[in-house]
């Protein structure tokens, strides 16, 4: 059983393989955090202390004990209004106006298998994988319920997070906050590890101490957003990729988020994963309930590379879906970067001649295929195709593709409109657009309400209706810009608007999954502006970044990597010079680098010498030749692409018998001094054959001592190097 209850100690424990968390109903009610770490058995609360503490208040219930405060104490779902001044996890404005909630416990349920959310992603699992805790606490005075469930993946070392809000009142009440995963820490010092960017330049790793007051990132943009990943990282202050206790949350939602990390005035530190606060307010009459995202967590008392691990293997296999979620994806080509905008049919078809002799299995049509689409000015929200412009239907095109033995995918914008469209012309109100504002554009393009059934249901059936026309095998979902001017015409709850925008796209997502089983669908906004673990439940792989420039991604993939498995990375060899950054690198440096991803091209094949077709030959079937272990294998960050002078990564198979090892200098410097890459996860003290070389290498070496990079001249050259363990007795 992973779950336990002690109906003396009243403790409810979730256990994992490699670790415990403990919480506890104490004498008032209250549920009280204990533990989460490294796996522990017994009854943790020796961990609370009782004091009189300056200005923390008492329950009513304590009486004349002024050593009980919900200042101090640790907290599973902290709200406002019993005496704890900390960030609170949930604020509800009650029937009577007042915002206090008052949780105490009612009852708990445990069952097997791992519970699941309507109309929302969240991770699953089989019966005999999964149990799940349901927890009903309420507000006694209100009637409003907080129902929390979690669910444990014991060989993940994952348990999941969300909460519930019914109104048991007989009034209307309003979900102010709510962050459905909250961590209360007794003691130690942390880190606060969160991934910043902006368009281009994604998830770039920060680590900053935790001190007194609040850390905050979030976005107000109503997606997950380019400037900050909705997934955070706690870690103490020692801890190292190899070493250490470390905490993640990651929220599996694409939406507005939030995540504080602070601490009190008694060095306890709260972690908190949730709703953006702003332009929320969810309305709930009598009865109704209020469905919160999940939170993913997970520990590791080995480093934040097991920790990594742990989520790559969670996501993986119980949160992606479909046919592609654990195999390995076609190499394609994306049009975009050849043509723009500016093509014909003829044009497609040729590149894809020039593709399919190369070995690249799947040709995608990029932007400009549809309505008056010649500029990003106008034709968004029309989804007929121009067959003007291909000269021919889209069927046709299609079985000239496929005839090549090539796979055929097309891009597609479903959420946006632009203003120079019949859409917009004849539906002006379906975009958000507040009445006597002119809206901010952006892009040229303004965002459609999905928060609006007969919006979703319009759009699905004219994307349908392209997709019907022949055999498409892979949609790139792109959205190209941040939600402003939030409105919807359909009523007075504006505060709910952008929750339901997002379950308006899961609802959009699930219908086509369903409809198009076989259908790979790679998510994508301005590249990585809605990197986030709700996409994955519907897109298995996401367009990593615009930015295609091979020494900046990088860094950008090395950030992605703390949280998303390299399987879900969208990452393409470019041309050069870089159409983002203007520099020049070679074939194999940009190869490289897009290794640690799905893999693919976008450029102009037409414009290519022979050698450099001859080189891309040899690229598609090394890549295939790795491609299992690549998006399967154990992934090892081995350098820092911020600081290194030499970027350097490592896919181990999971028995520790293989390893792809990849490197590239990022700095070049006179008279260099020598980079060693140590490497990770083989099997100690036995011999390695390294594969092109033929030289054998003791693996403890190798991890201890580590292999030298080459000093060469000239920048951002690439390296590799394949180990394999020699059978005893060779």
């Amino acid at each position: 059983m992973s779950i336990l209850y002690d109906e003396k100690q009243k403790t409810l424990t979730l256990h994992t393989k490699n670790t415990t968390y403990q919480m506890q109903v104490d004498r008032y009610g209250f549920l009280l955090h204990l533990y989460y770490g490294k796996r522990a058995d017994g009854c943790m609360d020796y961990l609370l202390t009782f004091y009189d503490r300056g200005f923390s208040g008492n329950p009513y219930d304590a009486g004349k004990d002024k050593t009980y405060s919900m200042d101090a104490l640790p907290q599973e779902f902290p709200s406002l209004g019993t005496g704890d001044y900390r960030t609170p996890a949930c604020i509800i404005k009650n029937t009577d106006r007042t915002y206090s909630s008052d949780f105490r416990y009612v009852s708990h349920s445990i069952r097997e298998g791992k519970y699941s959310l309507k109309g929302l992603p969240a991770v699953y699992a089989d019966a005999e994988e999964a149990q799940t805790l349901e927890v009903v606490l309420e507000d006694r005075a209100s009637k409003v319920q907080a129902v929390l469930y979690y669910g444990v993946l014991p060989e993940y070392d994952v348990i999941t997070r969300s909460v519930k809000i019914v109104n048991g009142s007989s009034g209307h009440v309003s979900v102010k906050k709510l962050a459905p995963a909250c961590l209360d820490m007794l003691g130690g010092e942390y880190d606060f590890i969160t991934f910043y960017g902006r368009h281009a330049m994604e998830r770039n790793y920060q680590r900053l101490p935790v001190g007194h007051g609040v850390s905050k990132i979030g976005s107000l943009r109503g997606t997950s957003s380019h400037q900050y990943n909705p997934a955070v990282i706690l870690a103490e202050r020692e801890t190292t990729e190899t070493a250490g206790g470390c905490y993640a949350m990651s929220f599996v939602y694409s939406g507005g988020f939030q995540s504080e990390a602070g601490m009190d005035q008694y060095y306890q530190t709260r972690l908190l994963m949730g709703l953006c606060e702003e332009q929320f307010a969810y309305s709930l009459e009598a009865g109704e309930e209020f469905q919160s995202p999940e939170v993913i967590l997970s520990y590791s008392s080995e480093g934040i590379g097991k920790l990594s691990q742990n989520l790559h293997r969670c996501m993986r296999g119980h949160l992606c879906r479909g046919k592609y979620k654990e195999s390995v994806r076609p190499i394609l080509l994306n049009s975009w970067e050849a043509f723009y905008f500016d093509f014909t049919g003829e044009d497609l078809v040729k590149l894809a001649e020039q593709a399919a002799d190369l070995g690249i299995e799947m040709f995608v049509m990029d932007d400009g295929w549809f309505g008056n689409r010649d500029s990003e000015l106008r034709g968004l929200g029309d989804w007929t195709v121009n067959e003007e412009k291909l000269g021919c239907s889209l069927g046709e095109l299609i079985r000239r593709i496929n005839a090549m033995g090539m796979k055929f995918g097309i891009w597609i914008e479903p959420e946006m409109v632009n203003e120079d469209s019949s859409l917009y012309r004849e539906h002006p109100d379906w975009a958000f657009v507040i009445p006597g504002r002119r809206p901010n554009r952006s892009r040229h393009q303004l965002v459609l309400d999905f928060s609006r059934k007969e919006v979703v249901d319009y759009i699905y059936d004219k994307i349908c209706a392209v997709l019907d026309q022949g055999n498409i095998e892979y949609i790139k979902w792109d959205m190209n810009r941040s939600i402003a001017d939030v409105y919807s015409a359909t009523g007075d709850g504006q505060g709910r608007v952008l929750y339901d925008y997002v379950l308006g796209l899961y609802d959009f997502l699930e219908r086509i999954v369903q409809r198009y089983p076989d259908i790979l669908i790679e998510g994508c906004s301005g590249g990585g502006g809605r990197f986030d673990a709700g996409m994955l439940y519907y897109t298995p792989q996401i367009w990593c970044s615009d930015n295609t420039d091979p020494i900046d991604r990088l860094e950008i993939q090395y950030g992605t990597s703390f949280i998303y498995p390299v399987s879900s990375v969208g990452s393409h060899v470019s041309a050069s010079p870089n159409h983002q950054t203007g520099r020049v690198t070679s074939l194999k440096t940009r190869a490289v680098a897009a290794t640690p991803g799905t893999f693919g091209y976008e450029l102009d094949l037409n414009k290519l010498s022979e050698e450099e077709k001859d080189e891309i030959r040899g690229q598609i079937k090394e890549y295939k030749k790795y491609a299992r272990l690549v998006q399967q294998g154990l992934y090892y960050r081995l350098t820092d692409p911020q600081t290194a002078d030499t970027g350097a990564w490592e896919f181990a198979s999971e028995d520790g018998k293989e390893a792809l090892v990849q490197a590239v200098t990022i700095r070049q410097h006179a008279n260099m001094d020598v980079s060693y890459i140590k490497l990770r996860g083989l099997a100690e003290n036995t011999v390695y054959r390294e594969e092109e070389s033929g030289r054998t290498y003791n693996s403890t070496a190798l991890m201890e001592a580590g292999i030298p990079v080459p000093v060469e001249l000239g920048e951002y050259r690439a390296y590799q190097w394949h180990f394999v363990q020699e059978e005893q007795g060779e």
